[in-house]
């Protein structure tokens, strides 16, 4: 097959698209290799020779209708995901692109056979909970207040009796609490819903905490593999926000690229969405504690640091079930990330400010906050 992925020389566009080669498929990625995720906007040496590679914007009509041309299928990978109050942005990059490639499709009667988008995690905002009756609930975000005072697990509301007990989250349940997961949710709609108007078989995958090599070092956004990485590469202690006990859901990135392979060839999953998730429940503390042995730091007793990241889930854990319906399972650990990790650090020419700019770009955005004492 011939196959665009726009945002391929990203983290899992760039394994997907090595798998996709891997197979015997024609692979071009369309990609505006932006910062911080790409500094110096530049093309990363990890890019297969054999992709040919367009540098442009997704919501460039014209530059998009080229790529799309005498494609068989595309992975719709790039999105916008930061902490800015870009509000605008997150729509504009992830809904508006997403509309764009179904307009050429219809408009230009293009034959692409599927499409595949990028959901997130994110769309579930705190996911389903129990009360202690058993009542479903699903939970707005923590109030600000609350967690100045270092109160973090999440309160019954009126008509609902603690304590909350959080659950295996299914596709069902949308609740972003975010900009980045509303458009995410308005993603999934645009192609799921025009997809089986217009006749393009669709799929929409909610990835949970993906990991594993060339995850951006400087992308504020991306999750604790990098962050503890990075930290116990330079000998200092990872910060752990909150208590340390938040439930987290890691999946490996070769994981998910067997994902996004199963949805393209299986037919079942057309008109979709699939949550990609690592099927196990992992506290923030026991990963922290599974990066300090792999880095040899094995009397590390992780402490948390009395911060917190306002808009964190306090425990978020996805349900893979549909997606092993139809034959997949994750197969890969969290200490095989961090160990791929590890080695791709140390194939890195200098991370040794990365972790002091990122603190920075936090800081000023007043995500990170102290406990009031």
């Amino acid at each position: 097959m011939k196959i665009l992925i726009t945002g391929g020389a990203g983290f899992i566009g760039s394994h997907t698209a090595d798998a996709l080669l891997d197979e015997g498929h024609e692979v071009r990625v369309l990609d505006s290799l932006e910062e911080p995720v790409h500094p110096g906007h530049r093309i990363p040496g990890y890019l297969d020779d054999r992709i040919e590679f367009v540098r442009g914007d997704v919501r460039d009509e014209g530059m998009l209708l080229g790529a799309l041309q005498d494609r068989d299928a595309v992975y719709h990978l790039a999105a916008f995901q930061d902490y800015l109050p870009v509000f605008s942005r997150f729509f504009d990059v992830n809904v508006t692109s997403t509309a764009l490639i179904y307009e050429l499709i219809v408009r230009e009667k293009l034959p692409i056979r599927k499409v595949i988008v990028a959901s997130s995690q994110a769309t579930l905002g705190e996911g389903l909970y129990h009360d202690a009756d058993g009542k479903p609930l699903l939970p707005d975000i923590r109030p600000a207040e609350q967690l100045a005072q270092g109160a973090w697990e999440i309160q019954p509301p009126p008509g609902f009796r603690g304590p909350l007990r959080w659950q295996p989250t299914t596709e069902t349940v949308a609740n972003p609490q975010n900009q980045y997961g509303i458009s995410k949710i308005a993603e999934e709609q645009v192609a799921l819903h025009l997809g089986r108007r217009y006749g393009i078989p669709s799929v929409a995958m909610r990835y949970s905490i993906v990991q594993g090599p060339r995850q951006s070092f400087y992308n504020a956004y991306s999750g604790a593999c990098r962050v503890f990485c990075l930290s116990c590469h330079q000998g200092v202690d990872p910060t752990i926000y909150e208590d340390g006990l938040q439930v987290r859901d890691f999946v490996n990135v070769h994981d998910a690229v067997a994902a996004n392979l199963l949805v393209l060839h299986d037919a079942r999953a057309d008109f979709e969405m699939f949550h990609v998730g690592g099927d196990k429940a992992v506290t923030v503390m026991e990963f922290a504690r599974t990066v300090s042995d792999i880095f040899g730091r094995r009397s590390y007793d992780p402490q948390p640091s009395g911060k917190y990241r306002f808009g964190d889930t306090r425990h978020i854990f996805s349900d893979v079930s549909k997606l092993k319906g139809l034959g997949w399972k994750p197969a890969r650990s969290c200490e095989e990330s961090v160990e791929a990790y590890k080695t791709w650090l140390g194939e890195a020419e200098s991370v040794d400010r990365i972790l002091e700019y990122c603190d920075r770009q936090m800081a000023a955005l007043d995500v990170v906050r102290e406990v009031d004492r």
